[in-house]
């Protein structure tokens, strides 16, 4: 690590010394392009329906929220936003007062008749009640009812009556405009954790009603945000092009690198004091498979990797050291625990796999004990994760790298074991095992068409061959199983899931039966996990907390509902004429905090 940090620094510093020397090679005016792509296809950019990461990073960038976090600091740091100043919050944290930056801008657009709009407490009021709407089916709906905004829940439910719609003019106490420059949360329990919720630009970023109301049905194709970028083109899973937003308010790049961090330092003394944002036009491709997107990296035709493909892990950082003909070429990598994890959900209601009887839930253990996560991290993920040990995510709150679970457990001996003793044996004699009323047992794994897709099902396949359970593949696009896993149609998949806060209490919602459907995928029940559940997100951060977590931990493993595969790193690589990039460990809106400086070798030079 120390041999990387040195080579990035003397990148930084002798990129600053050497700008002039370079010239610029570009016409004069030239703007700045960022170009690089998407494993996983765009769903749209209505902030209120959107859940994958993708678009979210989108609509990250085209919409504002009220607070954000600071680009370099470590650990993550909540900073204003579209909000004055930090919260005023009462002593019992069930109310928060904001006031808003007045002059900020909404971008142009033909619902607003030719006028500036102005961004006022009113729009949030409104944003935040969209989430609510039913019509909406909005992903985050269920982490929003958890915050217990007073009135919000009551004004949902009256909009699911036959024939009413909700009521967005209705005042409710939880959520009000107190002028046009201050809005008020009240909460109905103690919840010390509620400013991370206003950070979610791309979930609850302001948007105004009459965009809203004038594209209706088509408003995911219509983001209109206060953000730095705005939606210039889309053609639906192949290319999104964004331009610098025109009205984007005054804002210069300010940031707090930790002290010992000397690469951060080195791009805060590069980049400070720049107004954002700084690349005029940022071009996002969709590549689902590895080979190409890595291809296009290395022919100069994508500024900047996200997400080094696990597949070519091995050629391209040899030992997680970059391999010395990228050196030459003066790329850049930085690798990164990542705040995520990859899981295998099976949905609870449905009849082979699901269900919470003895033998249900012994086949689903089973299943659990004959993968082993550490063949997947060794093969297809070329040892570019570590095991999984249950629903949190490191670098967060509630995450304890030296606790094992039985998530983490590969054992063939005890997988069979279990199987023969609930009586799933192979009856018929075709080699298969069968249902303990001997109708035949076959497992059915959603997947997408890719080549790490591709070997992780070979990792399943061959797993569950080895204690004889069948098992099936049914291929489809990743936004066409997200709509299937919604709707309860899929018996198990596989997808991964980032932190958006510094906190892992929000992952246990994936077992939170009032987030069926939306959150939980897998449909899991079970009463003290719900009371678990609630109970720390009361709780402060604390010794208190963490325990009552570990304890809803502990039900999911038993129940294994979901099967907690892997934690990831993460290798993102840039050419040497993208300035000031780093991951964050949350945020997406970084499009902002990078710079395109001139470089012979930059074809767009």
């Amino acid at each position: 690590m120390r041999r990387l940090e040195k080579s990035l620094l003397w990148i930084y510093l002798l990129g600053a010394s050497c700008g002039a020397a370079l010239g610029n090679p570009s016409k004069p005016g030239a703007e700045k392009v960022l170009r690089y792509a998407f494993r996983v296809a765009e769903t749209g950019f209505d902030p209120a329906q959107v859940s994958d990461l993708y678009s979210r990073t989108i609509t990250a960038n085209i919409f504002d929220g009220l607070y954000s976090y600071d680009y370099l600091a470590r650990p993550a740091k909540v900073m204003p936003n579209l909000a004055a100043d930090l919260p005023v919050i009462s002593d019992d944290y069930k109310t928060f007062t904001i006031k808003l930056k007045p002059g900020i801008f909404f971008s142009d657009d033909p619902a607003f008749q030719g006028k500036k709009r102005e961004v006022v407490a009113q729009d949030i009021v409104y944003s935040f009640k969209r989430v609510s709407d039913p019509k909406n089916r909005s992903p985050a709906y269920s982490s929003l009812a958890e915050d217990g905004i007073i009135g919000l829940d009551v004004l949902r439910k009256a909009a699911t009556a036959p024939g009413t719609k909700f009521d967005y003019d209705l005042d409710i106490e939880g959520l009000r405009a107190l002028d046009r420059y201050t809005v008020q949360f009240k909460l109905r329990e103690s919840r010390p954790r509620f400013i991370y919720t206003l950070t979610d630009n791309g979930i609850l970023g302001a948007v105004a009603r009459e965009v809203v109301e004038k594209y209706a049905d088509t408003i995911m194709e219509h983001p209109v945000g206060t953000g730095p970028y705005r939606l210039a083109e889309w053609r639906r899973s192949s290319k999104i092009t964004l331009r610098k937003n025109p009205n984007y308010r005054e804002v210069f790049y300010h940031a707090e690198p930790p002290a010992g961090d000397a690469v951060s330092q080195a791009i805060y003394q590069r980049m400070k004091g720049k107004r954002l944002p700084i690349i005029d036009q940022v071009e996002v491709s969709i590549i689902e498979e590895s080979q190409p997107r890595w291809l296009a990296f290395l022919g100069r035709e994508h500024d900047l990797l996200e997400r080094l493909p696990e597949e070519v892990a091995n050629i391209a950082i040899p030992n997680n050291v970059l391999a010395p003909h990228l050196v030459k070429q003066g790329i850049v990598m930085e690798r990164v625990a990542a705040t995520d994890v990859t899981v295998s959900y099976f949905s609870m209601d449905n009849p082979v796999v699901g269900g919470y009887s003895p033998e249900k839930v012994a086949l689903r253990r089973a299943i659990g004990l004959a993968y082993t996560s550490a063949e997947e991290v060794r093969l297809p993920r070329r040892n570019q994760a570590i095991v999984s040990q249950g629903p949190t995510y490191p670098g967060t709150f509630g995450y304890d790298a030296k606790r094992l679970t039985e998530m983490g457990v590969f054992d063939r001996a005890r997988a069979t074991a279990l199987l023969d003793m609930f009586g799933y044996i192979d009856r018929n004699g075709d080699g298969w095992r069968d249902l303990p009323d001997g109708k035949p047992l076959v497992l059915e794994y959603a997947n997408s068409p890719n080549s790490l897709e591709r070997e992780l099902a070979e990792i399943w396949k061959r797993n569950m061959d080895a204690v004889n359970l069948k098992i099936v593949f049914k291929t489809a696009q990743w936004p066409e199983n997200l709509k299937a896993a919604r709707a309860n149609k899929l018996m198990m998949w596989g997808l991964g899931y980032s932190a958006s806060t510094p906190d892992s209490g929000g992952l246990l919602e994936l077992g939170y039966s009032p987030s069926a459907g939306l959150s939980n995928l897998s449909r899991f029940k079970n009463e003290k996990f719900d009371a678990l559940y609630q109970r720390q997100k009361l709780l402060p951060d604390g010794p208190e907390r963490a325990a009552v977590m570990q304890e809803a931990v502990k039900l999911l493993v038993a129940y294994m509902p979901i099967k907690f595969n892997t934690h990831r790193f993460v290798t993102d690589m840039t050419h040497p004429w993208v300035i000031g990039y780093r991951r964050h460990p949350l945020a997406r809106d970084f499009w902002k905090f990078i710079d395109i400086e001139p470089h012979p070798n930059n074809p767009l030079n």
